[in-house]
C-alpha cells in the first residue's frame, strides 16, 4: 500500500512539474497573443489583463498589414527555413546512415570533427561567412541563408539520426538485402521509416532557431526584397517612439507558423513513437 501511494506521489510530482514548466514556457507568448489585441494604453496599464470591450483593438495588424510588405517578409521566412530544413533532414539522415553503417578510414575522425560543429557556435565564424559570401556575390539573397542554416543544423542532425539509426535490428537490414533490396531502397523506404521520431526531433530542433533567426538576415540578407519576418518586425522599433500595437501583432503573427509546424511535427512524433517499426 505504502509503495503505491509512494508511486503515486512521486508520478503526480512530476506531472505537476511539468504542468508548471509548460505554463511558464506558455506564458510569454500567450502575453504577447492577448496585448496585441489591446489599446496601447491598455497594454501599459493592464498588461495581464484580458482585452475588454473598451480597450480591444486590431489597429495593430491593420498597421502590419498596411504599412509594411509582411507578405514578403512571410514568404522569404518560409523561403529560408523550410529549404534548408529540408536539406538538414536529407543530408544529415544520408550521412548518419553512412557514418553508422559503413567502416571506412576517417569515419571516427569525421564524428569528431561534425561534434566541433556542435560545440562551437556558428556566429563565432560570422567575419568569415560574411566574406565568404561578398566573395561569391550572395549578399541579399535567400542562398546565402539557405547556405548558412544547412551548415548550422547539419551536425546536430547527423548526432541525433545516427544514433536512432544505430539502434535499428541488423537482422531487419540483413534480410532486406538478402531478398534484394538495393541500399537506396534500404535506407528511404525501410530505415527513413522508422526513424521518423528522430526525423521530427531534428526538424522540431532545427525549425525554431532559422525561424526567430534575426542574426545572420541582419548581416546577410538586410534588403527589403529579401528581409525575414524577424527583421521586417524591426521597422515598428524606433529610437524614441516605438509602436507597441503592430510589434505585438506582428510578433503574434511570427509565432503562429512556427507553432501550427511544431503541432505537425510533434503529433508525428507521437505516432513514430508509438508504432511498431518490425511486424
Amino acid at each position: 500500500m505504502n509503495t503505491i501511494r509512494h508511486s503515486l506521489g512521486k508520478r503526480s510530482l512530476v506531472h505537476l512539474t511539468l504542468v508548471a514548466f509548460t505554463l511558464l514556457a506558455l506564458f510569454p507568448m500567450a502575453l504577447v497573443i492577448v496585448n496585441s489585441f489591446k489599446s496601447r494604453r491598455a497594454i501599459f496599464d493592464a498588461p495581464l489583463a484580458l482585452p475588454t470591450p473598451e480597450s480591444f483593438t486590431i489597429i495593430g495588424y491593420q498597421r502590419v498589414i498596411e504599412q509594411s510588405d509582411f507578405l514578403l517578409f512571410f514568404g522569404n521566412s518560409l523561403i529560408v527555413t523550410l529549404i534548408p530544413l529540408t536539406l538538414v533532414l536529407l543530408f544529415g539522415a544520408m550521412a548518419a546512415w553512412a557514418l553508422s553503417e559503413y567502416r571506412f578510414r576517417g569515419n571516427r575522425l569525421l564524428m569528431l570533427f561534425l561534434a566541433i560543429g556542435i560545440m562551437v557556435p556558428i556566429r563565432l565564424g560570422t567575419v568569415s561567412i560574411l566574406e565568404l559570401m561578398v566573395g561569391l556575390n550572395l549578399i541579399n539573397t535567400h542562398l546565402a541563408l539557405i547556405l548558412v542554416y544547412t551548415a548550422q543544423g547539419l551536425p546536430l542532425a547527423v548526432f541525433i539520426l545516427h544514433e536512432f539509426i544505430s539502434q535499428v535490428p541488423k537482422e531487419l537490414k540483413e534480410a532486406a538485402r538478402c531478398d534484394g533490396v538495393s541500399e537506396y531502397r534500404l535506407f528511404f523506404q525501410i530505415i527513413l521509416p522508422l526513424i521518423r521520431p528522430a526525423i521530427a526531433t531534428v526538424a522540431v530542433f532545427t525549425m525554431v532557431p532559422m525561424w526567430n533567426d534575426l542574426w545572420f538576415p541582419l548581416i546577410l540578407a538586410p534588403s527589403e526584397q529579401t528581409q525575414t519576418i524577424q527583421l521586417g518586425v524591426q521597422q515598428f522599433i524606433g529610437q524614441y517612439a516605438t509602436d507597441w500595437n503592430a510589434v505585438l501583432s506582428a510578433l503574434t503573427l511570427a509565432v503562429l507558423p512556427v507553432l501550427v509546424l511544431y503541432v505537425f511535427f510533434s503529433q508525428h512524433l507521437i505516432r513514430g513513437l508509438t508504432s511498431g517499426a518490425v511486424k
